[in-house]
């Protein structure tokens, strides 16, 4: 029990000086001039798309593998 304890008060220190070094990061100039011409809507949805393919993608190869691995029993 005291090594699981150990692991998550590690884990919980890691975090706190994770969003600790990003919450004194200065704001992004061109995000805030992407947003004001309404372009980051476009990087936003390009971003969607790609990241959606990646899953389809990765959803039909596992199906393949699948049934491969089926057939070949």
């Amino acid at each position: 029990m005291d090594k699981y304890l150990k692991r998550i008060l590690f884990i919980a220190t890691g975090l706190l000086i994770n969003i600790a070094s990003f919450a004194q990061q200065p704001p992004v100039q061109m995000a805030d001039t992407m947003r004001s011409n309404g372009k980051i809507y476009v990087v936003v949805a390009v971003s969607l798309t790609i990241l959606i393919g990646l899953f389809i993608y990765l959803f039909v190869i596992d199906r393949k593998i699948t049934r491969f691995e089926k057939e070949s029993r």
